[in-house]
Protein backbone atom coordinates (compact mmCIF):
# COMPACT_ATOMS: atom_id res chain seq x y z
CA UNK A 1 0.00 0.00 0.00
CA UNK A 2 1.51 3.31 -0.77
CA UNK A 3 1.97 5.67 1.91
CA UNK A 4 -0.23 8.51 3.06
CA UNK A 5 1.35 10.64 5.50
CA UNK A 6 -1.40 13.46 5.60
CA UNK A 7 -3.46 10.57 7.62
CA UNK A 8 -0.70 10.25 9.81
CA UNK A 9 -1.19 11.82 13.35
CA UNK A 10 1.79 12.14 15.87
CA UNK A 11 -0.28 11.88 19.29
CA UNK A 12 2.61 12.38 21.16
CA UNK A 13 2.98 15.68 20.11
CA UNK A 14 -0.68 16.67 20.82
CA UNK A 15 -2.25 18.15 24.37
CA UNK A 16 -4.83 16.03 25.61
CA UNK A 17 -8.02 17.24 24.63
CA UNK A 18 -9.67 17.61 21.55
CA UNK A 19 -7.94 18.00 18.36
CA UNK A 20 -9.43 18.13 15.07
CA UNK A 21 -8.33 17.04 11.74
CA UNK A 22 -9.97 17.32 8.39
CA UNK A 23 -9.12 15.53 5.17
CA UNK A 24 -10.47 16.37 1.73
CA UNK A 25 -11.11 13.14 -0.42
CA UNK A 26 -11.22 12.90 -4.13
CA UNK A 27 -10.75 9.68 -6.44
CA UNK A 28 -6.48 10.19 -6.18
CA UNK A 29 -6.98 8.68 -2.37
CA UNK A 30 -7.96 4.98 -4.13
CA UNK A 31 -4.80 3.49 -4.76
CA UNK A 32 -4.47 0.54 -7.54
CA UNK A 33 -3.95 -1.81 -4.31
CA UNK A 34 -7.33 -0.72 -3.29
CA UNK A 35 -10.44 -3.35 -3.97
CA UNK A 36 -12.46 -2.45 -7.28
CA UNK A 37 -14.83 0.11 -7.00
CA UNK A 38 -18.00 0.93 -8.66
CA UNK A 39 -18.46 4.52 -8.08
CA UNK A 40 -16.52 7.70 -9.75
CA UNK A 41 -15.93 11.37 -8.68
CA UNK A 42 -15.60 11.19 -5.00
CA UNK A 43 -15.43 14.49 -3.29
CA UNK A 44 -15.66 13.79 0.17
CA UNK A 45 -14.43 15.63 3.62
CA UNK A 46 -13.85 13.17 6.86
CA UNK A 47 -13.76 15.09 9.61
CA UNK A 48 -12.08 13.50 12.55
CA UNK A 49 -11.95 14.54 15.93
CA UNK A 50 -9.21 12.99 17.90
CA UNK A 51 -9.96 12.89 21.42
CA UNK A 52 -5.74 12.34 23.84
CA UNK A 53 -6.40 10.81 27.40
CA UNK A 54 -3.94 9.16 29.45
CA UNK A 55 -3.78 5.85 28.22
CA UNK A 56 -6.40 5.63 25.30
CA UNK A 57 -7.84 8.01 22.50
CA UNK A 58 -11.64 8.48 21.26
CA UNK A 59 -11.75 9.24 17.52
CA UNK A 60 -14.79 10.18 16.47
CA UNK A 61 -15.43 10.17 12.36
CA UNK A 62 -17.84 12.81 10.40
CA UNK A 63 -18.20 12.00 6.54
CA UNK A 64 -19.86 14.08 4.08
CA UNK A 65 -19.65 14.25 0.56
CA UNK A 66 -20.71 12.62 -2.33
CA UNK A 67 -20.03 10.27 -5.48
CA UNK A 68 -21.23 9.02 -8.98
CA UNK A 69 -23.18 5.62 -8.96
CA UNK A 70 -24.93 3.84 -11.28
CA UNK A 71 -28.76 2.97 -10.55
CA UNK A 72 -29.49 0.14 -9.37
CA UNK A 73 -33.07 0.34 -11.49
CA UNK A 74 -32.19 1.86 -14.31
CA UNK A 75 -28.66 2.20 -14.74
CA UNK A 76 -27.96 5.67 -15.07
CA UNK A 77 -25.59 7.35 -13.11
CA UNK A 78 -26.41 9.89 -10.41
CA UNK A 79 -24.81 11.41 -7.89
CA UNK A 80 -25.30 10.15 -4.45
CA UNK A 81 -25.05 12.22 -0.98
CA UNK A 82 -22.74 10.05 1.50
CA UNK A 83 -23.35 11.29 5.08
CA UNK A 84 -21.96 9.18 7.99
CA UNK A 85 -20.06 8.70 11.73
CA UNK A 86 -18.09 6.73 13.24
CA UNK A 87 -16.52 6.22 16.29
CA UNK A 88 -13.25 4.37 17.25
CA UNK A 89 -11.82 3.50 20.12
CA UNK A 90 -7.44 3.28 20.23
CA UNK A 91 -6.26 1.84 23.74
CA UNK A 92 -2.26 2.06 24.23
CA UNK A 93 -0.91 -1.00 25.35
CA UNK A 94 2.50 -1.56 27.13
CA UNK A 95 4.01 -4.64 25.15
CA UNK A 96 5.75 -4.49 22.20
CA UNK A 97 3.41 -5.98 20.45
CA UNK A 98 1.46 -4.99 17.21
CA UNK A 99 -2.16 -3.73 16.55
CA UNK A 100 -4.32 -6.31 17.81
CA UNK A 101 -8.09 -5.66 17.85
CA UNK A 102 -10.45 -7.09 19.63
CA UNK A 103 -13.68 -8.62 19.78
CA UNK A 104 -15.40 -5.56 19.62
CA UNK A 105 -14.25 -4.32 16.23
CA UNK A 106 -14.13 -0.33 17.67
CA UNK A 107 -11.36 -0.93 19.80
CA UNK A 108 -8.22 -0.90 18.47
CA UNK A 109 -4.81 -2.04 20.49
CA UNK A 110 -1.64 -0.20 19.48
CA UNK A 111 1.56 -0.40 21.59
CA UNK A 112 3.25 3.09 23.43
CA UNK A 113 6.07 2.69 21.11
CA UNK A 114 4.32 3.78 18.24
CA UNK A 115 4.53 7.66 17.97
CA UNK A 116 2.82 7.78 15.15
CA UNK A 117 -1.05 6.65 14.27
CA UNK A 118 -1.86 5.93 10.54
CA UNK A 119 -5.75 6.60 9.94
CA UNK A 120 -5.71 6.14 6.06
CA UNK A 121 -7.17 2.53 6.36
CA UNK A 122 -9.87 3.57 8.92
CA UNK A 123 -11.09 6.27 6.96
CA UNK A 124 -11.16 3.82 3.47
CA UNK A 125 -13.06 1.58 5.85
CA UNK A 126 -15.79 4.25 6.86
CA UNK A 127 -15.97 5.87 3.75
CA UNK A 128 -16.87 2.42 2.06
CA UNK A 129 -19.50 1.90 4.87
CA UNK A 130 -20.89 5.13 4.34
CA UNK A 131 -21.94 4.39 0.86
CA UNK A 132 -25.53 2.76 0.86
CA UNK A 133 -25.83 -0.67 -0.78
CA UNK A 134 -28.96 -0.09 -2.63
CA UNK A 135 -28.47 2.61 -4.55
CA UNK A 136 -31.78 3.91 -6.39
CA UNK A 137 -32.22 7.43 -8.25
CA UNK A 138 -34.19 9.93 -5.70
CA UNK A 139 -37.54 10.84 -6.72
CA UNK A 140 -37.83 14.19 -8.33
CA UNK A 141 -39.39 17.22 -6.46
CA UNK A 142 -42.87 17.03 -8.15
CA UNK A 143 -42.85 13.18 -6.47
CA UNK A 144 -41.83 11.77 -9.74
CA UNK A 145 -39.17 9.27 -10.08
CA UNK A 146 -35.97 9.81 -10.72
CA UNK A 147 -35.08 7.25 -13.35
CA UNK A 148 -34.28 7.67 -16.40
CA UNK A 149 -38.33 7.15 -18.44
CA UNK A 150 -37.36 5.52 -21.42
CA UNK A 151 -35.76 3.07 -19.24
CA UNK A 152 -39.04 2.43 -16.92
CA UNK A 153 -41.05 1.93 -19.66
CA UNK A 154 -39.15 -1.12 -21.12
CA UNK A 155 -38.81 -2.75 -18.14
CA UNK A 156 -42.26 -2.56 -16.79
CA UNK A 157 -42.96 -4.07 -20.90
CA UNK A 158 -40.51 -7.00 -19.69
CA UNK A 159 -42.15 -7.80 -16.31
CA UNK A 160 -44.57 -10.38 -15.78
CA UNK A 161 -47.90 -9.46 -15.44
CA UNK A 162 -49.49 -9.35 -11.95
CA UNK A 163 -52.61 -11.63 -13.26
CA UNK A 164 -49.83 -14.48 -14.55
CA UNK A 165 -49.50 -17.91 -12.62
CA UNK A 166 -46.55 -17.52 -10.64
CA UNK A 167 -44.69 -20.91 -10.08
CA UNK A 168 -45.53 -22.81 -6.31
CA UNK A 169 -42.26 -23.56 -5.35
CA UNK A 170 -43.25 -24.91 -1.93
CA UNK A 171 -46.29 -27.66 -3.31
CA UNK A 172 -43.95 -30.61 -2.24
CA UNK A 173 -42.90 -29.16 0.75
CA UNK A 174 -46.45 -30.44 2.82
CA UNK A 175 -45.95 -34.18 0.81
CA UNK A 176 -42.31 -34.09 2.39
CA UNK A 177 -43.79 -32.90 5.92
CA UNK A 178 -46.12 -35.53 5.89
CA UNK A 179 -43.44 -38.28 4.94
CA UNK A 180 -41.21 -37.13 7.29
CA UNK A 181 -43.80 -37.64 10.79
CA UNK A 182 -44.62 -41.08 8.66
CA UNK A 183 -41.54 -42.16 9.35
CA UNK A 184 -40.77 -40.97 12.17
CA UNK A 185 -43.62 -42.94 14.09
Amino acid sequence: MRHHREFEIAWQGLKPGVSIFEYFLDDSFFTPEDAERDFTDLDAQVTLKFDKKNNFFLCHFDIDGSITVPCDRCGEPFKLRLWDEFDLLIKLTGGEDAEVEDEDADVVFIPRSETVIDFRTWVYEFLMLSIPLQRIHPDKPDGSQGCNPETLKLLNKLAAPEDAPRPDIWKGLEALKKENKRKQK
